[in-house]
């Protein structure tokens, strides 16, 4: 009944993979400067998330001499394993593979020998607001309000000249003043819908631009073993200098020269990945600045927030599908929508629980408690007041996060998907970037990370 295509913030080791010497080996580990041994001869990426271990590790495969700086003391950025509960690892960030036909992360699955488990769209139990299960006339309603919403957003894109927001078309289109209350909350569930999809909220979404992603093809896959599996076997040989955090980057004729909060590195080029988020908060200067394309592509995209809560219990008192699905009240609009059944996967008593977009932002600032009561007060309107409270939680804040400012990126207002292109072009042929926000097909999802990471790298090396 819904989209549920999660994108890149659904993982990382809290350990950093380096390995035992390697043939593959660059550079040194340890965080000592570059700058006396060979300058301008090496390469630096800024970020050890899943694009720049793919940079990293396509220029050492081909003999460059490069080093990995990284903010945090981990590898994997955006993908990030929690090891909190014993014997049950869970992704705090990316978590699924979306669409394993043709996707090189399943090629790397296979080489770390990873095992990954199907989630299934169609598995789903879904929840009206007073908590009884949607029967066929309503889920057939729901449809018919979602087809509707499509149909208005389509139509829009093929005909307006001016942008607008998701919100505004939707509810122009469809009389929104003239609904009644139950008709208006099922149609707010389906905007929640593109928010849980696409991270932003609706009210500041282009509704000419919000799906320019290219089409994914194939099942969705996550992993029982944690999505570090996948960065771990990037990180392998390479040099990884982690706390470090970049400040500056400065750019001549010659070379680059990066600077951190504790050292400074010379190199031939840099590539950097940080997140669109980082870009946007100014905290890392340019010098010479930036071009003013790439300056109104980092001001103009939107960085969106899809933050998770991950519920333990001494027992399972949920139905066996892979989604459970809430339809909250409309003034509780994009609370609670969406769980994930983790039991399946995990054979552990786990919910996870999604906010995206406006209310995923406003709780960042409320205490675990009280994140951890607003979703239990949604699991007991759905299964009673007597179910059993959690034993443990884990919540994640990734618009507080400094070195991440947000989940991931999504087309606002004004954006157009030509300004990912002016995002990810190199800069006086030294400084190139790469991440998600960069990719025009495949933005969000780690796939569209990787493959900025190799093309940033074929740049300096093919």
């Amino acid at each position: 009944m819904t989209m549920r295509r999660r994108r890149f913030l659904q993982s990382a080791s809290l350990g950093v993979a380096l390995t035992s010497p390697a043939a593959c080996r660059v550079g040194r580990t340890g965080t000592g400067s570059t700058s006396s041994s060979s300058g301008r001869d090496k390469v630096i990426v800024v970020g050890a998330g899943i694009s720049g271990l793919a940079a990293a590790r396509h220029l050492a495969g081909r003999g460059v001499d490069v080093v990995v700086l990284e903010a945090r003391n981990r590898i994997g950025g955006r993908i990030w394993t929690s090891e909190k509960w014993a014997g049950t690892p869970l992704d705090l960030g990316a978590s699924w593979i979306h669409g394993i036909d043709n996707n090189p992360i399943a090629a790397l699955a296979a080489k770390a020998e990873a095992r990954t488990v199907v989630t299934d769209p169609e598995s789903s139990t879904d929840y009206l607001p007073d908590g009884n299960e949607v029967d066929d006339a309503q889920a057939e309603a729901l449809g018919d309000w979602q087809t509707k919403t499509e149909d208005a957003l389509a139509a829009y894109q093929n005909k307006a000249d001016k942008d607008a927001s998701v919100r505004g078309i939707v509810e122009g289109a469809l009389n929104w003043s003239s609904l009644s209350g139950t008709d208006k909350t099922l149609v707010s569930f389906g905007l929640n819908e593109y928010e849980q999809e696409y991270s932003g909220s609706v009210n500041q979404m282009s509704a000419w631009y919000f799906d320019s992603d290219a089409d994914i093809k194939g099942k969705d896959v996550l992993f029982p073993g944690g999505y570090h599996q996948i960065t771990d076997l990037l990180a392998r040989g390479l040099s990884i200098r982690t706390g470090h955090v970049v400040k500056r980057i400065d750019r001549d004729s010659g070379g680059v020269t990066v600077t951190t909060g504790k050292d400074t590195f010379d190199a031939g080029h840099v590539v950097v990945t940080l997140p669109l988020g980082v870009l946007q908060s100014g905290s890392v200067t340019f010098s010479p600045g930036l071009p003013k394309a790439k300056r109104t592509a980092i001001a103009t995209l939107g960085m969106g927030v899809l933050n998770k809560c991950y519920l333990r219990f001494p027992t399972v008192f949920w139905p066996d599908t892979d989604w459970m699905t809430y339809i909250p009240e409309l003034e509780r609009f994009g609370q609670w929508e969406q769980w994930i059944n983790i039991t399946r996967p995990t054979g552990k008593p786990v919910l996870l629980g999604f906010n995206a977009a406006d209310f995923g932002r406003t709780i960042e600032g409320w205490s675990d408690a009280r994140i951890v009561d607003s979703a239990m007060g949604t699991l007991k309107t759905i299964f009673g007041s007597d179910i059993p409270a959690p034993v443990d939680h884990q919540i994640t804040r990734w618009a507080s996060d400094p070195y991440a400012r947000g989940s991931y990126s999504y087309n606002k207002i004004g954006s157009t998907p030509a300004m990912r292109d002016h995002l990810a072009a190199s800069v006086g042929k030294r400084v190139h970037f790469a991440g998600e926000a960069t990719h025009r097909a495949s933005y969000q999802t780690v796939h569209g990370a990787y493959l900025s990471g190799i093309r940033a790298a074929k740049e300096i090396v093919d």
